[in-house]
Formats: structure tokens, sequence, C-alpha cells
């Protein structure tokens, strides 16, 4: 884990933020997107949701440089919407986020659809996957 250290301008001492802190920003923005059903993190994060720990940067990659960050986003998107527009507001909303809580410049947000819920046919039951 790397950590970026951002200099305030009088030089009284450093902040540190941490890759996890970047992620845990982003993937909480992401999801709050209306279209965004959830997030993908392999099998690593699905054997620990299994285990009861939820991780709150699943399919989030971050590569913070010296004041910019990159982001890269997977997730899964509701079935039915229109996934150009909802991965635009997903790169606005992550953006402005991490912007407004880090200070870094966002460079990129990159989205990357990993699949696609729909609700099983009126048994009210939880959503299925489609791959």
């Amino acid at each position: 884990m790397t950590d970026n250290i951002k200099q305030d301008s009088e030089d009284i001492g450093t902040v540190k933020i941490s890759d996890d802190v970047v992620s845990i920003i982003s993937g909480l923005a992401a999801t709050e997107v209306k279209g965004v059903a959830g997030m993908s993190g392999g099998i690593a994060g699905g054997i620990a949701e299994l285990l009861g720990r939820k991780n709150q940067s699943k399919g989030v990659k971050v590569n913070i440089g010296e004041n910019e960050v990159t982001i890269d986003l997977h997730v899964v998107m509701d079935y039915g919407i229109k996934i150009p527009e909802v991965a635009w507001e997903v790169q606005e909303k992550v953006k402005k986020a991490v912007e407004t809580m880090t200070g870094l410049n966002v460079i990129e947000v990159n989205i990357h659809v990993q699949g696609v819920t729909m609700e099983k046919a009126s048994d009210g039951e939880d959503q299925e996957k489609l791959r």
C-alpha cells in the first residue's frame, strides 16, 4: 500500500492520504448513482463477503501520483438503464467526491462494466446476476 503525501504551503507538516481512503470514497460515491447495482470485486471479494466482512473498496483500483489520481471502477449495472449515461454520472460523482474530500486532482475515472443484474419475475426474490 502506498500513501499520497500532500504538503501544506506553510510547511507545517504533511498529510498522508492512503490509497484505501480514496478507494472507499470512490466506491461509496459510485454506488450512490441510480443504475449501479454494486461493485464487482472478484473471487477474493466474494469470499470475504461470505465470511461476513464487507469491503467498501471492492471493485476499485486507484493509482495516486504526486497530487493526482487515476481511478478504475469495476461495476455491475441494473438491467434496462442506459449504460453510457450512468457511467458518465458515476465518473462525475466520483471525481467530485474525491477532489472535494482529498484535494487531489482526479485525472481519469475509468468505468469497467462487469455485469448486469435483473430482478427475477414476480416472485419477490433477490436479484440474479447475468454475465
